[in-house]
């Protein structure tokens, strides 16, 4: 998919260093969101992908046809339900990666190692 976005060019200024989020809690927190919205957009991925085999319209070339647009509108076409999806998907993962750079840069360190500090610090606080 990878096309030019808003998202895509952020992801490309965040690699040169032209931008960042320069609060480390901010940076942290909306990675972490990030996460979140991707495992929701997987789910939805999913339950999205049933209406790739509706059927149950009866044998009259009417049930048939209908059969068809829904699945026109599930897959095939770029507003069908899983390529909007998909896009979805790959927008948090630019947007993840713009705040793991903004991270790493404020911290000096990538956020995944940042994660498991900060679980054994609560553990031993």
């Amino acid at each position: 998919m990878s096309e030019n976005t808003a998202y895509s060019a952020l992801l490309t200024q965040a690699k040169a260093g032209e931008v960042y989020l320069n609060d480390e809690a901010a940076a942290f927190h909306m990675f972490k969101a990030c996460d979140d919205r991707l495992a929701d957009l997987q789910e939805l991925l999913v339950v999205a992908r049933r209406a790739q085999s509706v059927t149950g319209f009866g044998d009259f070339q009417i049930g048939k046809d209908l059969e068809k647009k829904f699945l026109l509108q599930a897959t095939g076409d770029q507003n069908s339900i899983d390529a909007v999806m998909r896009k979805d998907i790959e927008a948090v993962q630019q947007l993840r990666e713009v705040f793991s750079i903004s991270f790493k840069r404020i911290a000096g360190k990538d956020i995944e190692n940042a994660n498991a500090l900060d679980y054994v610090t609560e553990q031993v606080s």
